[in-house]
């Protein structure tokens, strides 16, 4: 066995005993006087296996903290990046909701219920690990290394059907609107998670103003994928994010072009 596929087995299994430690808990930075939930960039793990290199929001691989187990059914949030030529060689998966949603370049995903595509940014991928799946993924440029969000949601039940689904999120859907790409019921345009999630972007432009009403008894998580945005009064970089589990509104504003995800929790 390659060196590549140790650091990656340790990596994945670590993880997968990480995110499980604690389901129900949700958890974040101190409460801004604001009442929102602060988690920097700059405070997330980090894994660099020279082909990989990634950031995790919540306790994932080598990196554990406490405090960063998870947000409700939202459990992994890890911002990749895979160089030219390489990818995660096949590994296995069971009873968890994984989306890939790229950024930038492209990801070829291959599985063991056949399907196999090339995810490229816009495209929305959603893998439902259920009783157990194989995939890989690798970057199938020979020149240019890709930047993705790898999602993992707790499923509401185990044991489900092994499925796969992939979806396309035009750019002019996004432009200062939130665009609905997962959830759970199945609708036009949007993956079918097996959870009380709700999953949207935005692409803000400079000075453009967007809101989101978080209801009574919902948690929200607000990632920054790119660029760089007020959310009420807050600034936030890539990579920074914010959550609550409280009746409000959040203002977002575009500092410039930046491109966020929203995650609607039960």
């Amino acid at each position: 066995m390659d060196s590549q596929r140790r650091n990656f087995i340790r990596l994945t299994a670590a993880g997968l005993i990480h995110v499980a430690a604690r389901p129900c808990e949700a958890v974040a930075d101190q409460p801004s006087y604001r009442d929102l939930l602060i988690r920097q960039a700059t405070q997330r793990g980090h894994t660099d296996l020279g082909w990989l290199d990634s950031y995790h929001t919540f306790s994932f691989g080598r990196y554990y903290d406490q405090r960063h187990v998870g947000f409700r059914s939202l459990r992994v949030i890890n911002d990749d990046r895979i160089a030219a030529g390489r990818g995660f060689p096949t590994h296995p998966h069971r009873d968890m909701e994984i989306l890939s949603y790229v950024l930038d370049g492209a990801l070829q995903h291959r599985d063991s219920t056949g399907q196999g595509s090339i995810v490229r940014p816009g495209d929305v991928q959603m893998m439902s690990a259920g009783t157990g799946i194989t995939h890989s993924e690798y970057n199938p440029s020979k020149s240019q290394s890709n930047h993705f969000l790898q999602i993992w949601i707790q499923p509401a039940q185990n044991g489900l059907r092994p499925s796969y689904q992939q979806q396309r999120v035009e750019a002019d859907q996004t432009q200062n609107r939130w665009r609905l790409f997962a959830a759970p019921e199945r609708q036009r345009g949007v993956v079918a998670v097996h959870q009380d999630v709700r999953i949207l972007a935005t692409s803000l432009e400079s000075r453009r103003r967007l809101d989101y009403v978080v209801e009574r008894g919902r948690h929200v998580w607000l990632h920054v994928a790119q660029g760089e945005l007020v959310v009420n009064g807050t600034t936030l970089k890539a990579g920074d994010a914010v959550a609550t589990s409280r009746p409000t509104k959040l203002n977002l504003e575009g500092i410039v072009k930046s491109e966020a995800l929203l995650f609607d929790l039960g």
